[in-house]
């Protein structure tokens, strides 16, 4: 099954040379994956994603081994932002 993966600020070194500027990569995925195993899929550190969506909508870090994406899905992930 395809899904998006967007990834922003310092997670789009996980993207292809070539996607990077567009922070998204069209992925082929198991049918049932979850967020969790997408993301682990593509080497990206669970504490390294500090919001993640699916569809616009928070997936908390305790649903992310449970929420089961489906075709056409975007996950979209950013890191954690520190500033002052």
């Amino acid at each position: 099954m395809r899904i998006s993966l967007k990834l922003f600020a310092s997670l789009a070194v996980h993207l292809p040379a070539e996607l990077r500027s567009r922070h998204q990569q069209e992925l082929e995925v198991a049918p049932g994956a979850t967020v969790l195993e997408v993301l682990q899929g593509q080497g990206i550190p669970p504490g390294q994603c500090a919001i993640v969506l699916v569809e616009g909508v928070w997936v908390a870090p305790a649903e992310r081994a449970t929420r089961v994406l489906t075709e056409g899905e975007a996950l979209a992930v950013w890191p954690p932002v520190a500033g002052g």
